[in-house]
């Protein structure tokens, strides 16, 4: 599948967000492309610090598919950078790939602040490919603070 339809799928997740979380969407797609799971955050809603998207929808694609915890073979697509936390995630799992749309230069940890995913040291590093769809990613976050922050 294309990585720009993959930003996409995220986005449409990103999108049914609870009203009171950062939309940001994140989806798992095996390796025959067929979605495995998809997510939004959901920090504030559960009132959990790690209910980012890609923790959620890493969680339920691991039920779904494989050994029950290794995602080798799998992409990751989500609508902006991960933090450090879900790049920490993404390798644990095995992740394959991931596809993200908008960087984050404050808490982005696959290239911005960070680049935890692509550090040498590591026995597990995926592929990585940010960028995509960035302006539509970083509009949807745009719109959300524009109300919550005004100028």
């Amino acid at each position: 599948m294309p990585a720009q339809a993959q930003i996409r799928a995220a986005l449409a997740a990103a999108r049914s967000a609870p009203a009171e979380d950062v939309p940001i969407g994140a989806v798992v797609f095996g390796p025959d492309g067929r979605e495995l799971a998809r997510a939004a955050n959901r920090r504030e809603a559960d009132g959990d610090p790690t209910a980012h998207a890609e923790i959620l929808a890493l969680r339920e694609a691991a039920r779904v598919h494989g050994d029950g915890w290794r995602l080798e073979g799998c992409t990751l697509a989500v609508t902006v950078e991960p933090c450090a936390m879900c790049a920490g995630a993404i390798g644990l799992a095995r992740i394959s790939s991931l596809v993200f749309g908008a960087y984050e230069p404050k808490t982005g940890a696959v290239g911005s602040q960070w680049d935890l995913l692509r550090d040498r040291r590591l026995s597990w590093r995926p592929e990585v490919r940010g960028g995509v769809l960035a302006r539509e990613c970083a509009a949807l976050l745009e719109e959300f603070f524009a109300v919550r922050r005004p100028r």
